[in-house]
């Protein structure tokens, strides 16, 4: 119990370069990129690490056949893979910054909370 506290004591003395390192992590989702794709690669969709869609790319052959629901079902599964992509690569780096901070359980516990999970 007191190895715990003193964990906590430690991260409160550190709440100035743990905030640096937290605006750090986001620039880096903010630069990093994930790539998801549907229907063999007719959808790409392209999302930031902090889940921004950054591109949408169709092949007109989805436009030309006219079938709408077809093109909005690609364009929702590669949307949500690349969701699914950015969420994961979040999680990686809360859990790497949390490694670091020497709490047991915390970068466990930030990779679920970065995945969606509870």
């Amino acid at each position: 119990m007191f190895k715990g506290l003193s964990n906590l004591a430690s991260l409160m003395a550190n709440a100035g370069q743990l905030q640096e390192q937290a605006e750090e992590m986001q620039a880096r989702l903010r630069e990093r990129r994930v790539e998801a794709n549907a229907g063999g690669g007719m959808v790409r969709v392209e999302m930031s690490g902090d889940q921004k869609v950054t591109s949408i790319q169709i092949e007109q052959t989805l436009f030309d056949s006219g079938d709408k629901e077809m093109l909005e079902d690609l364009v929702l599964s590669a949307t949500n893979q690349a969701l699914d992509l950015a969420k994961q690569a979040a999680a990686e780096e809360m859990s790497g910054m949390a490694s670091g901070l020497g709490i047991p359980g915390l970068g466990d516990a930030l990779a679920k909370f970065g995945n969606g999970n509870t």
